[in-house]
C-alpha cells in the first residue's frame, strides 16, 4: 500500500515527517530516477528512493532510547562547530535522532528513536503533556512570581501558556524549584525565569509526560519499556 513520501522517509529513520518534507522541497530525493520537489508523491517498498544518492529502506528494527543528557552536549545529530552531541553518548547500530531538544547547559532526559511516526505525537500533541524540570534560580521566588507563572509570562513577543512553579527549597541567595510546562519554545524556562528577575543557574528535565528519569544516571541511557513505547504511540 502506497503512502506519502515524507511518511515513508520518516519510517526509514531519516528524520521527523516535518523535516522530511523540507528535505523533499529542497529536491534532495529521487523516486525511480526522478527528482521530487513537491509534496504529495506516494511510494511503497517497490519504488527506488534515493536521498542524496543513498538508497532508503524501511528500518525494521525500531529503537527507542531514553538518555539522561549531561550539560555540555548539544541535542543535534551533527554540529558544524564539532561540539559534543548526544550521539557521542550512545552506542547503537541504528541511526537515531532526538525528539525535541535540551540546550547545551541543560541536563535531563531526552528521547532518541528511528521511528519517525512518533515525532509529531510528542512535539505537537493534541492534548497537553507536561514536561517537568528541576531548577535552581537566583534569588527568592515570591508568591507574586508564582502567580505570574500561572497567568503566563511575556518572554519577548510571546506570552507563555499558564504553567506551574513549586518551591522545593529556599537557600540564602537561591531557590530550588520544580517547573512544569507543556510548551517547548526555545530556552523557554530560562526566558520565563529571566523575565521575572530570577536567572537560572541549573536546569534538569526529569519527566516527559508519564516517562520519568527515575534512577537513570547522568550520561547513561536505557531502552524504553513496552508500556512507555505504547504510551508514546498514543501521545496525541
Amino acid at each position: 500500500m502506497k503512502e506519502r513520501l515524507q511518511k515513508y522517509m520518516a519510517s526509514c529513520g531519516v528524520a521527523s515527517r516535518r523535516k522530511c518534507e523540507k528535505i523533499i522541497l529542497n529536491q534532495r530525493v529521487k523516486v525511480n530516477g526522478t527528482i521530487v520537489g513537491e509534496l504529495g508523491v506516494k511510494v511503497d517498498e517497490e519504488d527506488e528512493i534515493l536521498l542524496d544518492g543513498n538508497l532508503l529502506q524501511k528500518e525494521n528494527n525500531k529503537v527507542y532510547i531514553l538518555l539522561n543528557k549531561p550539560k555540555g552536549y548539544i541535542s543535534t545529530v551533527k554540529d558544524e562547530r564539532n561540539r559534543k552531541t548526544i550521539l557521542d553518548l550512545i552506542n547503537v547500530k541504528e541511526r537515531v535522532y532526538p525528539i525535541g531538544r535540551l540546550d547545551k547547559d541543560t541536563s535531563g532526559i531526552i528521547i532518541l528513536t528511528n521511528d519517525g511516526e512518533i515525532y509529531n505525537n510528542i512535539i505537537h500533541p493534541r492534548e497537553e503533556k507536561i514536561k517537568a524540570y528541576k531548577a535552581k534560580v537566583k534569588g527568592k521566588i515570591s508568591s507574586i512570581d508564582i502567580e505570574k507563572f500561572k497567568s503566563g509570562i511575556d518572554i519577548g513577543g510571546y506570552i507563555t501558556a499558564p504553567s506551574d512553579i513549586i518551591v522545593d527549597k529556599v537557600n540564602l541567595n537561591t531557590t530550588e524549584v520544580t517547573i512544569k510546562i507543556h510548551e517547548g519554545k526555545n530556552r523557554q524556562i530560562r526566558r520565563m525565569c529571566e523575565a521575572i528577575g530570577h536567572d537560572v543557574l541549573e536546569l534538569d528535565r526529569i519527566s516527559i509526560g508519564k516517562i520519568k528519569k527515575g534512577n537513570l544516571s547522568l550520561g547513561k541511557y536505557r531502552d524504553l519499556t513496552k508500556s512507555e513505547i505504547e504510551y508514546l504511540k498514543n501521545f496525541k
